[in-house]
């Protein structure tokens, strides 16, 4: 036997990237220890090197036992206890040094080692390498930091995968607070896109929250999102529902003439009448095309007494006491009205219904609903962004995007938990297209995302990413995980249902922090998109704790089994389970403990409701009133 202490066995068959390994007959199984670490042989996701001259080979047991002896030796060895099997991931020099991928082969014989603390630190390099951050530490070596190239992370896509209590939210949240370190990267830019509102707590010091109905005595900012700056396809679909054929170029022609308009009453930098078109972000009055539609659709057309059919008059509706007329009011959404008038039979006095619709009255009243309903204040509701009836606004884009991607802080959270269900798909998909287009035409800039790139963290991103999701929402980020890396727009996929997921959106995800996953489904999932041949490695995700991760990809020098850093207790996300049982003792004079076995607090369900009727999770220090009496609103737990 070799006289070196790592000495494991000899490779006896290669199968491309596979290798199976038999154990020599004098190597100690269980623990080994070497230079005063204890070692476990055999321990699924430890790395193992293959000497081949000054070459090492590195790979990953990702089997022991009967399932690792070779085929042709499966009979003569049924229980095979002394073999290991294993996936070859890079190679690295004696002098020291790692790059992924595979140059040469092992052939039958060639010695297998354990690799030791001095061989990993050799691979991830001296200290902390400049682009690299740490994000918790290798599971089998507590002393080696698991370091994450950003550059990659950040321009080559990543998705953090793991079912409900792995950990993902609180891994999120402790990569992003790595990320946006303002001490060594003070230029760092991430957005948010938030749907239930989990991460404002955990990253409340270096981050700025974007949310419908907001507490700005905590510091946030109301969400508003201008509806001039969709595309006229996602207006279309956000305010009518849905328009086809004749009717939508219609609708186009309204939406191009007012901007025409607009630009003409304010010009802009950059465009003119003569080069606008329907997606052109420029602000126009959707409330007057909202009226003049209306009026087109509902007015009866007669002809002028003593004229031809063909010359009309609009007739209003006068009430019996000759009041003015009731023309309607575009801002405050006042449809018009109309007299009933009666055909008498004439040829000269034909009267004509709705001769100068276009079919639309059912989707012009969907516009006029959302135009009145405050759940869409943050697209059409009173704000500085919301255009008069000449398309004058008091702001413009730019400080919409200065909020949302060039802030004092790093992160900007896109809380969009208050927005309606029906249009969440297709908000998403405006948001994102709205960030995308305006990074890409200013990609030579140093605002653009060349000079400072920009990532996109996508939470619950199963919701609107499965795999027959032909959505707004689908198409944006196809678009990024397609283009995003040339213009500096990377994204991060967060989920519980990797197999929900459309594949081709995963497989362009460089990066994977798979957590805990028990159905198998999930797991095929995350092992088809994962560049690496590393099946066995994954079999473990089942059997991973709270908080651990297998990190693979570009952004890794290897495969690592990883215990992400949490943050402290105070900064994680809002997603912790409910405490049934409350193990700590209740604390004097505090009226908020949870659990069934606290003392149960006086009553108040008049907070409740005052909360559920003003859509908001936030107490404010005031008064509730309820049937002649009041009550203060509790403090709640945090």
């Amino acid at each position: 036997m070799p006289a070196s202490p790592t000495y494991l066995g000899t490779v006896q068959d290669v199968q491309g990237a596979s290798l199976s390994v038999e154990l020599a007959k004098d190597t100690v199984s269980g623990l080994a220890f070497i230079d005063g670490h204890g070692y476990r042989i055999g321990q699924m996701g430890s790395f193992v090197r293959i000497a081949i001259g000054l070459t090492d080979l590195f790979g990953i047991v990702s089997g022991v036992g009967a399932n690792a002896v070779p085929e042709a030796l499966a009979k003569a060895e049924p229980f095979g206890n002394r073999w290991m099997k294993v996936q070859l991931i890079g190679e690295g020099t004696r002098a020291g040094g790692f790059r992924r991928g595979i140059s040469q082969y092992p052939t039958i014989g060639d010695e297998a080692h354990i690799v030791t603390e001095r061989d990993l630190r050799a691979i991830y390099g001296p200290g902390q390498p400049e682009g690299f951050v740490p994000v918790g530490h290798i599971a089998n070596a507590e002393a080696i930091p698991a370091l994450v190239d950003i550059n990659r992370l950040v321009t080559r896509h990543s998705a953090v995968l793991g079912t409900t209590g792995a950990g993902k939210s609180t891994t999120v949240a402790g990569l992003l607070s790595c990320l946006a370190n303002r001490k060594d990267y003070p230029s760092a830019r991430v957005l948010v896109l938030d749907i239930h509102g989990e991460y404002a707590k955990a990253l409340s010091d270096r981050c700025t929250v974007f949310r419908v109905n907001a507490n700005q005595k905590a510091g946030e900012q109301p969400l508003h999102v201008p509806f001039w700056a969709l595309s006229f396809e996602e207006m279309i679909q956000i305010g009518f529902g849905g328009l086809d054929g004749q009717k939508e170029s219609t609708v186009a022609d309204y939406v191009l003439q007012l901007k025409r308009e607009s630009l003409i009453a304010n010009p802009r930098d950059g465009i003119s009448q003569d080069t606008v078109t329907v997606d052109s972000p420029v602000p126009f009055c959707i409330h007057r095309m909202w009226l003049e539609l209306h009026k087109r659709e509902h007015a009866t057309v007669v002809p002028k007494p003593g004229g031809s059919a063909d010359e009309r008059d609009v007739a209003y509706v006068l009430d019996a006491k000759r009041a003015p007329v009731q023309l309607g009011e575009a801002m405050s959404v006042t449809p018009p009205l109309y007299r009933t008038v009666k055909a008498t039979g004439t040829a000269g006095e034909r009267v004509q219904y709705g001769s100068e619709g276009i079919g639309i009255r059912q989707q012009l009243a969907a516009l006029a609903s959302k135009l009145r309903d405050p759940r869409f204040g943050f697209l059409f509701g009173n704000c500085d962004w919301l255009p008069d009836l000449n398309g004058k606004t008091a702001r413009d884009l730019d400080e919409l995007l200065r909020g949302w991607v060039g802030g004092e802080r790093p992160i900007s959270i896109l809380d969009l938990s208050g927005i309606p269900p029906t249009v969440l798909n297709d908000l998403i998909g405006a948001l994102l297209r709205i960030v995308y287009d305006a990074l890409y035409w200013a990609r030579n800039i140093p605002e653009g995302g060349r000079e400072r790139p920009l990532l996109v963290v996508l939470e619950e991103a199963h919701a609107y990413l499965g795999k027959d999701n032909t959505g707004a929402a689908a198409k944006a980020i196809r678009r990024i995980a397609k283009e995003g890396r040339k213009y500096g727009v990377g994204m991060m996929l967060v989920s519980q249902r990797p197999s929900e997921i459309d594949s081709t959106i995963l497989s362009q995800c460089g990066t994977l922090f798979a957590m805990r996953l028990a159905n198998d489904t999930d797991r095929g999932q995350v092992t088809s998109a994962a560049s690496d041949n590393l099946k066995g490695l994954f079999d473990m995700l089942p059997a991973l704790r709270t908080g651990e991760a297998i990190i693979v990809g570009e952004a890794v020098s290897l495969p690592m089994r990883t215990l992400i850093d949490a943050p402290p207790s105070n900064q994680r996300p809002d997603s912790e389970d409910p405490r049934v049982v409350e193990h700590e003792t209740p604390r004097e004079g505090f009226d908020g403990a949870g659990g069934w076995n606290q003392k149960r607090d006086v009553s108040d369900y008049a907070a409740v409701v005052r909360l559920w009727r003003k859509q908001s999770p936030y107490y404010e220090h005031a008064k509730v009133t309820t049937g002649g009496k009041d009550a203060t609103s509790r403090k709640p737990r945090r």
